[in-house]
């Protein structure tokens, strides 16, 4: 193999890491937003602006594992 290769090769190989990467912070973001949705919808006192943020946050957050893992697909 070509030192042009390896290379290129090693830069693909960090793009995907760095792209792998991002997915796990994001699914972690999601995981840790459930938990403090499912604490404020146990509460009585239910604070709804904070809800829409967690839904809209996780709906970001998801949008864009899915166009990472789009990335990877090429």
């Amino acid at each position: 193999m070509s030192e042009k290769n390896k290379d290129e090769l090693i830069d693909t190989q960090k793009q995907v890491i760095g792209i792998l990467f991002e997915v796990v912070k994001r699914l972690q973001a999601n995981n840790n937003l459930d938990e403090e949705y499912f604490q404020i919808i146990g509460k009585d006192d239910k604070n709804e602006t904070r809800l829409k943020e967690i839904l809209d946050e996780r709906t970001e957050n998801a949008k864009i594992v899915g166009r990472l893992l789009e990335k990877l697909e090429i």
